[in-house]
C-alpha cells in the first residue's frame, strides 16, 4: 500500500513557512524519536538549507523510544554540520526548557534585546510541536490533539525580549517515496485515519514488533510468538482481547484487534520500541536503490 496524505492547507502553509525562513536564525525541527528519518520532512530541510539556516533536531517522545536506538540516532544527526540533535520528551517542562539554550550556541551573533533569537519550531503533523510550543512559553497558545494536523496556522509568541518562537503547522510533503516511511508514519500516527487502512498498518507493525521486539510483544498480550506472522498477530491478538464479529460464527474481528495493537503501541504500553535504526533505513534505501537519491532519503 503507498499511502499519501497532503492536506490543502500545507500548500499555504509551506508557502508561509518559506516566507518566514528569510527572518528566522535556527529551525527547531521535531521528530519522532521512535522513526526520525521517517518522521523528516524533506521540504523543511530544503527550505532551511536555501537560507543556510542551522537546525535543532528534537528527536521527541524520547520516553516511547528504544534508548539504544535512539542514541544511534543522536551519534547519525551529530555529525552533519550545521546540525545539533537532542532526545526529549517535551511533555516535561524541564526537557522543554532546555531547547532555548540549545538554540542559543546555533546561533551566537543573535543574542541581545537588538538582535533577539528568532527560532521557528517546524515538524510533520503530531510530533508535539505544539506541546513544546505550550511548554516553553508556559501557558496553553497552541491546540494539542492526538491527530494530526490539529495546527493550521503560524503562530508567532515573544519567550522572552532577547528570544522569539514561531510555531507553523505540521507540514508533510506532496510524495512519500518509499512505501515503508508511510508504513511507519501511519503507525506513529502521523498520518490522518481517512489516508490509511489499519489492518495493513498493524500488519506492518507486527512484522517489526516479530523481528526486534518479541519479548514485548509476548509479554503485552501474553502470547506465544513462535511461528506467528504478522496477520497470526493479529489474529492472536483477537482471539486474547475477544474481538469476534457480530453474528460471525466466532470469527475474528481483525479491525479491531488491528486497532488495539496500534492504539497500545503508540500510548507505549509495549514498552519502548523503535520503528527504524540508521542500519534498519540504510537497508531500505539499499533495496530501493531507483529512488535512493530522492530528497527524502536524505
Amino acid at each position: 500500500m503507498s499511502i499519501q496524505w497532503f492536506p490543502g492547507h500545507m500548500t499555504s502553509a509551506r508557502r508561509k513557512a518559506a516566507e518566514t525562513m528569510e527572518f528566522i536564525d535556527v529551525v527547531i525541527e521535531v521528530l519522532d524519536a521512535r522513526a526520525p528519518e521517517a518522521s523528516s520532512n524533506p521540504m523543511i530541510r530544503e527550505l532551511r538549507e536555501q537560507r543556510q539556516r542551522p537546525c535543532l533536531k528534537i528527536l521527541n517522545k524520547a520516553d516511547l523510544a528504544d534508548p539504544v536506538v535512539t542514541q544511534a540516532w543522536l551519534d547519525f544527526y551529530n555529525k552533519r554540520e550545521g546540525v545539533k540533535a537532542v532526545a526529549l520528551s517535551c511533555k516535561s517542562a524541564s526537557d522543554a526548557a532546555k531547547v532555548p539554550k540549545l538554540c542559543q550556541p546555533l546561533a551566537p551573533h543573535r543574542d541581545s534585546t537588538h538582535k533577539p533569537l528568532r527560532m521557528m519550531i517546524m515538524g510533520i503533523p503530531n510530533v508535539g510541536k505544539s506541546t513544546l510550543m505550550n511548554m516553553l512559553l508556559k501557558r496553553r497558545v497552541a491546540n494539542v490533539g492526538d491527530e494530526p494536523a490539529v495546527t493550521k496556522s503560524q503562530q508567532c509568541h515573544n519567550l522572552n525580549e532577547r528570544m522569539t518562537l514561531t510555531d507553523s503547522p505540521g507540514l508533510m510533503w506532496p510524495k512519500i517515496e518509499h512505501p515503508e516511511d508511510g508504513l511507519v508514519l501511519a503507525a506513529i500516527h502521523a498520518i490522518g485515519r481517512n489516508a490509511v487502512i489499519e489492518e495493513e498498518i498493524a500488519e506492518h507493525l507486527a512484522n517489526i514488533l516479530l523481528a526486534r521486539y518479541p519479548a514485548q510483544l509476548a509479554e503485552r498480550f501474553n502470547l506465544d510468538v513462535a511461528g506467528l506472522d504478522s496477520i497470526g498477530v493479529i489474529e492472536a491478538v483477537a482471539k486474547k482481547r475477544g474481538c469476534l464479529l457480530k453474528g460471525g460464527g466466532g470469527a475474528a474481528d481483525l479491525e479491531k484487534a488491528a486497532m488495539i495493537l496500534l492504539t497500545e503501541y503508540r500510548a507505549g504500553k509495549l514498552g519502548r520500541i523503535s520503528l527504524e535504526t540508521p542500519a534498519t533505513r540504510a537497508a531500505m534505501l539499499e533495496r530501493a536503490p531507483d529512488i535512493s537519491t530522492a530528497p527524502h532519503s536524505r
